[in-house]
């Protein structure tokens, strides 16, 4: 079993950090909200004042961050735990930050000999709860290989996309085929609303015809029509509607570095952040179903 020190514990770090507790291995945590700390030391995790103390000694650093310059502050800049860390150390960043981001880190990391992967996530709240989060890894051969038992406690289908950067890449690229996803599942539901069809039936339809996809059978937009999503709990929960818009910038972003086309990602972010700026920013990205309503038009 490992030590393993776990920095960010919101929605989805909380329960990732849970998993591990469960499966035997000695977490120690950090978080800037102390009740997000409470709920993973009540599972077993321990805790420190001190995120230099809570990293000093680990095998594993996990950390689950909003953005790149707060994975570059904790880990080489204002807070800088690489001077406590060990060089037989691996660092899995499972933030959704830009590749540059990453790959400084690893770069800096490196220097110290310290291993890093860029690892982050798909599978929403349920999948970091349940443990089946789709893990997007860039690293070295080696590095994946140290890191992958850890990845498997937390989640059901890792991948090794390429050196570090790339889970970052891929990351961004199925956030934004989700999102367009989401906002034509939403669309043609609200469409067959309008003309009287029932949205559970249509909904039935579709998932047994060429419209099937992911937002539609796991995760309809539509209340009422699936149990256990959030749009059956007002849309709380989930993916929140700010984070959607953050990975489409990051998507875009990335297009416009590589000169990469992407139309329909670049409709789809300023649909969301038209959603976002009407108040939905802490809704989950699903609520997008209520801006298509005939009721806001």
């Amino acid at each position: 079993m490992a030590n393993i020190a776990f920095f960010g514990l919101g929605n989805m770090g909380a329960p990732m950090a849970i998993n591990l507790i469960q499966a035997g291995h000695s977490v120690k945590v950090f978080d800037l909200f102390p009740e997000a700390i409470d709920k993973v030391v009540k599972a077993g995790g321990s805790t420190c004042s001190d995120p230099k103390e809570v990293a000093r000694g680990a095998d594993i650093v996990v950390s689950m961050l909003p953005a790149g310059l707060h994975v570059k502050a904790l880990y080489i800049e204002d807070t800088a735990i690489i001077d406590v860390l060990s060089p037989e150390c691996l660092v899995i960043d499972s933030s959704t930050i830009d590749a540059e981001s990453a790959q400084y880190t690893a770069k800096c990391l490196a220097e110290k000999g310290i291993d890093f992967i860029d690892a982050p996530v798909s599978g929403g709240v349920a999948g970091a709860t349940a443990g089946t989060l789709s893990f997007m890894v860039g690293g070295s051969d080696s590095a994946f290989d140290k890191a992958k038992p850890i990845l498997e406690v937390m989640g059901k289908n890792i991948f090794h996309a390429g050196d570090v950067g790339a889970g970052q890449i891929a990351k961004v690229c199925n956030n934004m085929l989700l999102s367009v996803l989401m906002v034509g599942t939403s669309e043609a539901l609200q469409l067959g609303i309008a003309n009287g069809l029932e949205p559970a039936k249509l909904s039935e339809i579709m998932s047994k015809s060429s419209g099937s996809n992911w937002t539609l059978d796991v995760y309809n937009p539509c209340p009422d029509v699936m149990t256990g999503v959030p749009s059956s709990n007002n849309y709380e929960g989930g993916f929140m509607t700010n984070l959607m818009v953050k990975d489409l910038g990051l998507a875009l972003d990335t297009a416009v570095k590589s000169n990469a086309s992407t139309p329909m990602g670049a409709l789809t972010r300023n649909l969301y952040s038209l959603h976002q700026k009407a108040g939905n920013g802490t809704k989950d990205f699903s609520s997008i179903f209520t801006a298509f309503s005939q009721k806001n038009r």
